[in-house]
């Protein structure tokens, strides 16, 4: 199995996805362990003396001007994982709380926390024995760390609230951590305030959207080329000196996908047969700018998740000059912005995929196509209701888009008067995510109906190779009316695992 070791200066979007997705082992760097070990020596003397230092000896929050003596301490730090673990509503998938796990022990292994190793090699063993704390869907508004998800977490190592073990059924923590040879920590100063005060919960989140949206865009590329190539447009607007004289980076890569799923059709260019159109629709013609633009909209995410995958937010944190500061790090706003960016740009991309599927679908403007693609129109009904949920998704992406972090509501009695929603947006960008597969797979299942009803002309050759895996996936071609529902399922299955593209990449080589 894969190993990722976790040292002081950050992990990669890659080692997320292979502890969160993939499962993979998590080890500590002996570098790590020296920084945990050296950060912890300074809190233990901070904790020694009299003044009082936030998180170490005193409360927290708007609680912060209470001064805690020594006695009261290890109460203290359990006591703020328990009252903080007061999530609600339903669970959070089993990828995301990894996620969460794993950049929380990232932060801790910085040496920036002032965590004793001991605690950090539980986290390291919790996730590499398949244990994944419930996290409920509400109770953080990504600000002073994802509160409520992380405690649960941190309860957990605690060795209480519940856990699903590796076999998927939920039990006390307590019992798997036993059944697995882990004992549980006994906090100690600032450890319950270090293993919940970060970003953790967002980023991973983040992290697993643009790896989503990766293949999103890519398949976005295909479907657009499928349709454009099935309504007998022109491939001359993908021409690369056309995106060269305006030179956003995604619009030619887009242009240049497009351009290699259509190379060698014998369908593109018949628009110029018909009279009346003089050019095609805007959703086929600024297909590469408006996917272009989500794509440029990407990159400038995964530079914030880069910065944030390189930081240490904690708060306070251990400074290498021993002093102990607190900071305002833990705020989400940056993640959270580009969290309703990519929510904003998949709606986008949703709603011209429907216009086109709209198109086809439409016999006044599909040049040619039987009305609704149906095998005889009026007895049959085609994919009228497909392109019905299609708009119904569209319609919920939309509203999936209005950002999360233009709101804030002040918490901790007005200690906390500005709050970023950063959980909150990376919530609803999953579910625009998966609404977007969903669009994409219902043009993927009209645009190739459509190419086959093109008789007489023939298809690209990466089109054909399209219709042949799709087809072998359980996804019917043209015909009579059928019970819709499965067609689809096997086409969002299809787009989902990544196989349209492979499909495509068979013939044109990598997608950019």
């Amino acid at each position: 199995m894969h190993t990722v070791v976790v040292g002081t200066s950050g992990v990669t979007a890659s080692d997320v996805l292979a502890v969160a997705r993939g499962g993979a082992r998590v080890e500590l760097s002996e570098e790590a362990v020296a920084a945990l070990a050296a950060a912890r020596q300074i809190v233990d003397a901070l904790a020694a003396k009299p003044d009082p230092v936030y998180g170490v000896s005193t409360g927290f929050g708007a609680l912060a001007t209470r001064h805690i003596s020594p006695e009261l301490r290890a109460q203290l730090q359990r006591n703020i994982v328990r009252s903080h673990a007061a999530g609600m509503g339903p669970r959070v998938e089993r990828e995301v709380v990894r996620a969460l796990m794993f950049l929380r022990l990232k932060t801790v292994c910085s040496g920036h926390t002032g965590v004793r190793p001991e605690v950090a090699q539980t986290m390291a063993d919790v996730l590499n024995a398949g244990i994944t704390p419930v996290v409920h869907e509400y109770g953080s508004l990504g600000c002073s760390g994802d509160l409520a998800p992380l405690s649960h977490c941190a309860l957990t190592l605690m060795g209480e609230g519940d856990a699903e073990g590796p076999d998927g059924v939920v039990r006390p923590a307590g019992d798997l951590l036993a059944e697995h040879g882990i004992r549980p920590v006994e906090l100690r100063e600032k450890e319950g305030l270090a293993l919940l005060n970060g970003t953790d919960g967002m980023l991973g989140m983040l992290i697993m959207a643009l790896a989503d949206l990766e293949t999103l865009y890519k398949s976005a590329d295909v479907t657009a080329a499928l349709s454009l190539e099935a309504l007998l447009g022109t491939d001359r607007v993908l021409a690369p000196e056309l995106h060269t004289i305006r030179p956003h980076p995604g619009q030619a890569a887009s242009a240049a996908n497009m351009l290699a799923v259509l190379k060698g059709s014998g369908l593109t260019g018949h628009h110029q047969d018909d009279a009346p159109r003089v050019q095609d629709a805007y959703s086929v013609r600024c297909a590469p700018q408006v996917a272009g633009a989500g794509r440029d909209t990407m990159a400038h995410a995964r530079l914030v998740a880069d910065r944030e995958l390189a930081s240490a937010v904690d708060n306070p944190v251990v400074l290498p000059d021993g002093r102990v500061e607190s900071n305002g790090n833990f705020h989400g706003a940056p993640v959270a912005y580009v969290l309703d960016f990519l929510a904003v740009a998949a709606a986008d991309l949703g709603s011209i995929a429907e216009r086109r599927t709209d198109r086809l679908l439409d016999k006044n403007r599909s040049h040619g196509l039987p009305p609704f693609l149906a095998d005889d129109a009026g007895v049959d009904s085609g994919l009228m209701i497909a392109q019905y949920t299609q708009a119904a998704l569209v319609s919920e992406m939309k509203r999936l888009a209005v950002p999360a972090s233009a709101d804030s509501i002040p918490s901790s009695a007005m200690q906390e008067d500005h709050v970023s929603m950063g959980w909150s947006a990376a919530r609803k960008l999953r579910t625009a995510v998966d609404n977007l597969t969903r669009i994409i797979a219902i043009e993927l299942y009209a645009a190739t109906r459509a190419v086959e009803l093109r008789e007489g002309l023939t298809p690209a050759p990466a089109t054909q190779a399209v219709i042949e895996a799709v087809r072998k996936a359980g996804v019917a071609g043209p015909g009579p009316d059928r019970f819709l529902a499965p067609d689809l399922a096997a086409a969002d299955t299809f787009v989902r695992e990544g196989r349209l593209v492979a499909a495509v990449e068979t013939v044109t080589g990598p997608l950019r």
